[in-house]
């Protein structure tokens, strides 16, 4: 029988073969929840009582943690904490780790890429002619990039490689952040200034409770009718019903998300109905290469906090002083 045993409520992807062959080097059992509802994986922790939790976009809330008296690590798969009781799972002294930079280059790189669909109207073009419609005059205005203006919201990582990818094809870019420190290239302006010049205003930061609904009926008002919002933060930073009504009163051009709330929206209503928003399925974070390297960086964490050692990108370091 193995040593421990550790609850891994949900992942997307096949078999969770690469997380159970680190783990087992910790004589450690990965043991699956058979869905991510709460009440479930409550039920689950209570019958494991396990060491560690490994999670993705499950709600491992207060009462899953009181659950698990005997957990000391709660391993997030992915970047962002928000489906995570960071702040109980501290008081009750579990060590709280994540991933915060294995898929900026693609998160970047998608957010590029819907700027540029969004600017040449491929996805509207594509639709158009699927359906029978061969009309270049419907799809006007059709725009050069190089020259319009990007307003990067959050200059992290991921913010700052976007920049360089923007700038690299000929675009303006602008930015925002609470340092004002921005990179080589970039204008900083408040938010208020960004929004109101921009022609497409790309989310970067994660979802905290400052920035719930930051993009709201008043921020859409100072945006240009021509510009566009691009989200591949955190579906919580949008309110949707407010860029539903935004786009229907023409304070903006159009919108490109991957992410939403909940997942999955409900895709027959606004504004995900609305054939000036293109969405994905929560897949700017994809690519073969990042998945891997998340997965494995995740299995090392949990296989170096059970052996002892302190793990990589601990969220809540004070929880090693006690």
């Amino acid at each position: 029988m193995p040593t421990h045993n550790a609850l891994y409520t949900d992942f997307p992807w096949a078999d969770p073969d690469i997380e159970r062959a680190l783990l087992a080097e910790a004589d450690c059992e990965l043991v699956l929840s058979p869905d991510n509802k709460e009440q479930t994986l409550v039920a689950e922790a209570e019958r494991l009582n396990p060491v560690l939790i490994v999670t993705c976009w499950a709600p491992t809330t207060a009462r899953v943690i009181d659950a698990a008296p005997n957990c000391r690590h709660i391993a997030r798969t992915g970047i962002g904490l928000d489906n995570i009781d960071v702040p109980h799972a501290t008081g009750k002294g579990i060590l709280v780790t994540n991933v915060p930079d294995y898929c900026v280059r693609e998160v970047a790189e998608h957010s590029l890429a819907m700027v540029m669909d969004l600017g040449r109207k491929l996805s509207v073009c594509h639709h158009a002619t699927k359906s029978g419609v061969y009309d270049l005059v419907a799809a006007q205005p059709i725009y050069r990039l190089k020259g319009q203006t990007l307003g990067v919201v959050g200059l992290g990582a991921t913010g700052t490689i976007l920049a360089e990818l923007a700038q690299a094809i000929g675009m303006r870019v602008i930015g925002t952040n609470r340092s004002k420190d921005v990179p080589p290239g970039v204008t900083w302006k408040p938010l208020e200034e960004l929004l109101a010049v921009a022609d497409y205003v790309s989310i970067n930061f994660p979802l905290s409770d400052e920035t719930a609904n930051l993009m709201n009926a008043d921020t859409f008002a100072l945006m240009k009718p021509t510009a566009y919002l691009i989200n591949t933060a955190r579906g919580g930073i949008v309110d949707h019903d407010a860029l539903a009504a935004a786009l229907d009163k023409g304070q903006l051009a159009g919108a490109a998300l991957d992410v939403q709330v909940p997942e999955p929206p409900d895709l027959s209503r606004p504004p995900y109905n609305d054939p000036r928003v293109i969405v994905t399925p929560h897949s700017a974070f994809c690519s073969p290469q990042a998945i891997v390297e998340l997965r494995e960086r995740v299995g090392r964490q949990a296989r170096d906090f059970l052996l002892g050692k302190t793990p990589e990108c601990v969220v809540n370091p004070g929880v090693l002083k006690q």
